[in-house]
């Protein structure tokens, strides 16, 4: 993807309880339907998926439902993607508070975003594997759409009026000279493989290591300066909904958003996910999968016939080989295509921690123990600070920190990612 815009915080042109409500005023369906499928080609067996379409934030209460869906790329051995599609939501939501309506859990869920993205990779590095991943992480809530990312797999959005909107920032070396800068600002190297005689091979990497990505989970081979701090985007779609495409690199590669999302249109999503992972160029390396997913108002309805199995068939087939008919543009219940706004609610792509958990300069001591914002361990005041062979530890500051409070552990985690010390390092200097 060429050139990357300056990532930003949107303020909310509406707060999101007043879009719900006018929505609902309107006769809109605060809940859609979701339709989903997925498909993939296993070439090394590094790709792995996540689909969840029944969570619930309150057990047992059905009003408040979500789902998730998720794609990793794993490099370097599968164990950094199974261990994010088994544990990344369960550490997003630990750091969500309970007991919250929906408008403000809404609000709180891109913090607790990349909280659980750093929970999992210091949770996965403890392992001492140098296995790494990809994440994309989308959140469906209603019409709100909370996408969450790291390296290169991509989620793109297709309205009903067939406008395309990417979802995800891509961190690619090659491709992102922002972070490219902040790498080498944090103590790493970027350049190209070296070959025999000074050669320079292939996309930019990051070294040590050699990873081409700026972004991702596991790697502790690389270095601190490869994050797990996501981009993350909400949105909100107007009452006719749209389609979310979430694929691994393998399929970006071959194929533009643009042109997987067009290519698919007036396919239900489980042949549409075939669709597009089909569409990849042959000869490819890489793993490919996808996830598609159709959010629908539940007033939708039909207003011609649908599709015979035998005219599904014939459709695919003619998608596959180039044979377009000009029924394939998709139209939901009869509507207009015109584009349905979609509401920009957050967007912000920072990889400072004290950006993005947020500031909180009222950490005065007390007796009320302390819970670190990403690990969520409580702490008595003061009890990380500890004396040992005669030198002190603790987890105050070595420089200045306005943000909520975080663990001694996590603490460190902050400072190496920002190349402010080794992430070995322990006492304060």
């Amino acid at each position: 993807m060429a050139g990357i815009a300056k990532e930003r915080r949107l303020p909310p042109a509406l707060p999101l309880a007043t879009l719900i409500g006018r929505e609902l005023r309107a006769g809109g369906s605060e809940r859609p339907s979701l339709r989903y499928g997925h498909a993939g080609f296993a070439k090394r067996g590094e790709d792995y998926f996540l689909v969840k379409p029944d969570c619930l934030r309150v057990p047992g209460d059905t009003s408040t439902a979500f789902s998730v869906f998720a794609v990793f790329d794993g490099h370097n051995g599968v164990s950094a993607a199974v261990y994010s599609k088994e544990h990344l939501l369960e550490h997003v939501m630990s750091a969500l508070p309970p007991d919250i309506g929906r408008d403000d859990w809404l609000q709180a869920l891109p913090r607790a975003l990349v909280a659980g993205f750093v929970k999992a990779d210091i949770d996965f590095q403890r392992k001492g594997e140098v296995s790494g991943t990809t994440a994309t992480l989308v959140v469906v809530d209603g019409f709100t759409v909370t996408v969450a990312s790291v390296g290169d797999s991509r989620c793109i959005l297709d309205t009903q009026g067939g406008e395309v909107q990417l979802l995800t920032v891509d961190h690619r070396l090659e491709e992102n000279a922002e972070e490219r800068e902040r790498v080498t600002a944090s103590g790493g190297e970027v350049g190209r493989l070296n070959l025999f005689g000074g050669q320079e091979v292939g996309p930019l990497r990051c070294w040590p290591g050699g990873l081409c990505l700026s972004r991702s989970i596991g790697d502790m081979d690389v270095g601190e300066f490869i994050v797990p701090i996501p981009h993350v985007k909400q949105v909100k779609l107007s009452n006719i909904g749209g389609r979310l495409i979430i694929a691994s690199d393998g399929i970006w590669d071959a194929l533009p958003s643009e042109a997987a999302a067009k290519a698919c249109r007036g396919l239900p999503a489980e042949l549409a996910a075939k669709l597009v992972q089909a569409l990849k160029k042959s000869g490819l390396k890489d793993d490919t999968t996808c996830v598609v997913v159709d959010i629908i108002p539940s007033d939708y309805r039909l207003t011609s016939p649908q599709l015979s199995p035998k005219r599904n068939q014939s459709k695919f087939k003619s998608l596959l080989f180039g044979r377009r008919s000009h029924s394939s543009i998709g139209k939901l219940g009869g509507k207009s295509a015109s584009f349905g706004s979609v509401e920009e609610l957050f967007e912000e792509g920072s990889a400072m921690l004290e950006e993005r958990l947020g500031r909180n300069l009222s950490l005065k001591a007390t007796s009320a123990p302390l819970r670190c914002a990403i690990c969520q361990v409580d702490q008595e005041p003061f009890e990380s600070m500890m004396t040992e062979k005669g030198g002190s530890y603790c987890s105050s500051p070595c420089a200045p920190w306005g943000g909520p409070y975080l663990c001694l552990e996590c603490r460190k985690k902050k400072d190496a990612m920002e190349g402010k010390r080794s992430s070995h390092s322990t006492a304060c200097r």
